[in-house]
């Protein structure tokens, strides 16, 4: 279980560390930031893509272990079970925030700043302590 925990939260913390390396390659002018401003309907139509998917993921990310099917893989599996499901909840919530960030910089549109923003606040409800781990793979729920 240790090494399930360990190997969450390295997940989660790398894709923190990426984004902030993102946010420093661009404040700090080695990145030109606004390089895409130009094409309205390309920015339109990611906002968009990017709006849903967003808005679609971390409600999903965040009740994942809830579904009667998955919590019972978890309660019988346990810490692989828990490996395979935490990564993907991982990867619904961190692979958005990584990209926004990245978009936000590309179109200098605030949208994608907020949307990465709110990606790393949901991280904060799904942070991998081993007392999480624990209970997300206990009987009772």
């Amino acid at each position: 279980m240790k090494k399930t925990q360990r190997t969450l939260l390295g997940m989660m913390l790398g894709s923190i560390g990426i984004s902030l390396l993102l946010v420093l390659l661009y404040e700090t002018d080695i990145f030109l930031s606004g390089t895409s401003t130009d094409n309205k309907s390309a920015e339109f139509l990611t906002v968009t893509f990017m709006e849903l998917l967003t808005i679609c993921l971390i409600p999903l990310s965040l009740r994942l272990f809830k579904f009667k099917h998955i919590h019972r893989q978890l309660t019988t599996g346990k810490a692989s079970k828990l490996l395979v499901w935490g990564t993907l909840r991982m990867v619904m919530l961190c692979l958005p925030m990584m990209v926004n960030t990245l978009l936000y910089y590309l179109f200098m549109n605030v949208a994608f700043g907020y949307m990465a923003l709110i990606g790393l606040i949901s991280l904060t409800f799904i942070y991998p302590n081993m007392q999480r781990c624990i209970s997300e793979t206990s009987q009772k729920q």
